[in-house]
């Protein structure tokens, strides 16, 4: 400061810090790690409870904080490697048994004194290792530890001989000390992964492979697969069980894949081919205990799946066409389904049960199926057969709960065929069939049926099949109405009759010539006519009398009266006997007009059937010739007052039926591919010949598989009639303007005819044409 007046300058002050020199102990370290010496000395002799810790850690502390940290850290490891050497010796010392048991010991030992001692050097710890970058103390004990025991040239081929000793005795059935090896395999461990992996682990696996390849060459020789495979389960579930003993957890995917490797994988084919007892065997006797255990173990094995996958399509394959090949199983279509249906249920059961509802085997069990099914050409008729029947057995069984089970398996059969709309035809027939003889399932069950196809194939495949059960529904309708409205005096004397509506286009109907009818029924059906006609304008009438059926009551020469339930054709040939009491062929052919090949088997039907004789034939054969009489059989008897009479008529198509339903299928086909085509072009416009054929084979595959020759003829319809015009490569749409009237008329009259089935309109068809 200055003063007032005089304006002197104050002067400038500095504060100078207290200078004390700490004259230190030359000899400081010596005795302080002397001190620190024979106390670890003592720790090692297992004698600390005499010590001071907080003394010890106080003498440690000074020594860091007179930076004799270095020097302290040098002393430290040379301590600890003279006392590890004493160790070493001692352990190399134990013979046999008790070599794991000494290193075990002292092992023990170690890491208590090496805990002990760290907590001494705690303040070196934190402060001057990780400045200068050393390891911990207690780390660098371990590192010391490994490095001059655990690794030591005496010791380290002779701890780990020991130890894959160990597991080969406990391999072998004797039991070993599992804690000590538990202790053993964790001190490896303990040490750093590289140890446990180097010095144990990789030798370990490489004696196990060689273990298991000499076991698997031993067992694959005398066992059977299934015994061979329990074996190997047996194996695989002891490494699990050991690595979880006394093992590193990550060693059980190793030691997994090397059983897995010489057990399975290098004996693959050998045991699922094996003879006898592989695979094959294994599916044929359904020994699902061994199948579940050989998709459990080959799921370990690469490709293991997919070579089971493969050896079963191709069983499955051999033994469905040995099924569906079989002349004699051909006989019987409801029995040749039902095995088919059989075979499907056990497989699916296999597969559900044994092969966790594997996808990949169910895609490959349909693709097998597939194929078997398509192998026999008469499949979809044999499949309708065996709906038919069940659906005609409800009626008397009345058990339309296991009726619906049989149709949702019978619709796994269907979804395989490539021929849906030949099955479609026979189906028809057979329901057409069903239903005009009374021998439909109960509408409900029939429905069924229908709504299970349509949600498969969609309306259009079933429209015709509903239309039909709606006719006799309609038809019911129309007769009570005809019934009502018609004089009972007029039809006093008249026989009684149920007319069945049949739309056309819905039934399977056959132009058939109608034959000669008695005359009885001749008055009352044109009566009926009459009727029909004049409450429908525009309609036609056409009798199917090839169809239908009637109720006789006859009167034996013995008295006996009985009512017969015949077919229209059977009822004509009996109506003349009321008037003759002998006729021949001949003249039976010429009063009724049957046609030959239906007349034969109505008489035979009603000569030949035993307990169905109401007529007697002369000479008494199967064969009818022309100059064959027939009479009634007076002597005729049945324990039923009302007898039913079946025609003679073969479930099955004869060839030329055949022959013909292929035929109408073929022709049917034609304006599907054809329409499909128009599909293709109208959206794509321009397309080549390959694309356009595998574009019309994926559009018609739900329906039937089509022929490549037949698409190609279809195309080459469309290109005559100028729907299409070929270039080089492909095929082309073109703006019609030039066309003439009668081009134009040619085209509408073919559409109307594709759009009847596939609701192509006209207007499309005519705009379009072909420039050449």
């Amino acid at each position: 400061m200055m003063n007032g007046g005089g304006g002197q300058k104050r002067r400038n002050s500095k504060i100078i810090p207290y200078e004390y020199r700490v004259e230190s102990d030359p000899k400081f370290f010596d005795k302080s790690w002397r001190k620190l010496h024979d106390a670890i000395r003592e720790i090692y002799n297992h004698n600390s409870m005499s010590l001071s810790f907080e003394e010890l850690y106080r003498t440690a502390y000074n020594l860091v904080l007179n930076k004799f940290a270095p020097e302290l850290y040098e002393k430290f490891t040379e301590n600890m490697k003279a006392h590890l050497e004493e160790m070493r010796t001692c352990i190399e010392a134990a013979q046999g048994g008790l070599f794991l048991e000494e290193m075990q010991r002292k092992w023990n030992d170690y890491n208590k004194a090496l805990k002990m001692i760290r907590d001494i050097l705690m303040y070196m710890d934190r402060t001057y290792i990780p400045t200068n970058k050393k390891a911990p103390v207690f780390d660098h004990g371990i590192e010391l530890w490994r490095d001059t025991i655990v690794r030591s040239p005496t010791i380290q081929g002779r701890l780990s001989d020991m130890l894959v000793e160990l597991i080969h005795i406990e391999r072998t059935g004797d039991v070993i000390n599992r804690g000590l090896m538990r202790t053993t395999t964790k001190m490896l461990m303990d040490l750093g992964l590289s140890v446990y992996q180097d010095d144990f682990e990789r030798p370990f696996l490489e004696v196990s492979a060689s273990f298991y390849s000499g076991e698997s060459q031993q067992l694959i020789e005398c066992c059977a697969c299934g015994e061979y495979l329990k074996q190997a389960e047996r194996r695989l579930s002891e490494e699990s069980e050991r690595v979880s003993q006394y093992l590193d957890v990550k060693t059980n995917e190793k030691i997994t894949a090397v059983v897995v490797k010489e057990m399975l994988a290098n004996h693959m084919q050998r045991l699922i081919l094996m003879e006898n007892s592989g695979l094959v065997n294994m599916l044929v006797e359904d020994r699902y205990e061994d199948l579940t255990r050989m998709y459990a173990l080959f799921n370990h094995v690469p490709d293991g799946l997919t070579a089971i996958r493969s050896v079963m399509t191709s069983h499955i394959k051999d033994t469905g066409k040995s099924l569906v090949t079989d002349p004699e199983r051909l006989k019987d279509p409801v029995d040749f389904v039902q095995r088919l249906l059989n075979m499907k249920d056990k497989y699916d059961n296999i597969i559900n049960v044994s092969f966790s509802n594997d996808k990949s085997f169910l895609n490959a069990l349909n693709f097998s199926f597939e194929h078997v099914i398509n192998l026999n050409n008469r499949s979809p008729e044999f499949i309708s057969l065996f709906v038919d029947d069940k659906l005609r057995k409800v009626v008397k069984e009345a058990n339309e709960e296991d009726l619906e089970t049989v149709l949702d398996k019978v619709m796994t059969l269907f979804r395989y065929l490539q021929e849906k709309d030949l099955f479609e035809k026979y189906y028809k027939q057979h329901l057409a069939k069903r239903l005009l003889c009374g021998k439909a399932a109960p509408e409900d069950s029939e429905r069924s049926m229908l709504v299970k196809l349509k949600t498969e194939c969609g309306y259009q495949f079933t429209s015709k099949l509903e239309g039909m059960i709606t006719d006799l529904n309609t038809s019911q309708d129309t007769t009570q109405g005809f019934y009502a409205s018609t004089s009972s005096r007029l039809l006093a004397d008249a026989p009684t009759i149920s007319v069945q509506i049949l739309t056309t286009g819905s039934w399977p109907t056959q132009t058939c010539n109608t034959c000669n009818l008695p005359p009885e029924i001749v008055s009352v059906s044109e009566k009926f006519r009459a009727y029909y006609l004049g409450t429908h304008n525009g309609r036609r009438l056409t009798w199917q009398t090839n169809m239908g059926n009637a109720d006789i009551k006859a009167t034996f020469g013995n008295g006996n009266k009985h009512e017969l339930n015949v077919s229209t054709y059977q009822m004509c040939v009996l109506m003349l006997f009321n008037s003759s009491n002998v006729l021949t062929y001949r003249e039976i052919e010429q009063s009724t007009a049957i046609p030959t090949a239906d007349l034969k088997r109505c008489l035979l039907s009603l000569a030949l059937v035993k307990g169905r004789q109401v007529l007697r034939k002369e000479p008494m054969s199967k064969d009818i010739a022309d100059d064959d009489s027939f009479c009634v059989n007076d002597k005729f008897t049945s324990k039923l007052f009302k007898v039913k009479i079946n025609p003679v008529v073969t479930q099955k198509e004869t060839d030329p039926e055949k022959l013909e339903t292929r035929q109408r299928v073929e022709e049917d086909r034609k304006p599907q591919i054809e329409a499909a085509i128009v599909r293709i072009m109208k959206s794509r416009r321009v397309l080549d010949h390959n694309s356009i054929m595998t574009e019309v084979t994926k559009q018609l595959q739900p329906r039937f598989m089509p022929n490549p020759v037949v698409i190609k003829k279809r195309i080459e319809s469309l290109i005559e009639r100028e729907f299409l015009e070929r270039d080089k490569v492909r095929w082309t749409w073109a703006r019609n303007g030039l066309a003439p009237s009668p081009t134009l008329a040619t085209r509408a009259s073919f559409a109307g005819h594709i759009s009847k089935f596939f609701s192509l309109s006209l207007p499309f068809i005519c705009e379009y044409r072909s420039v050449l």
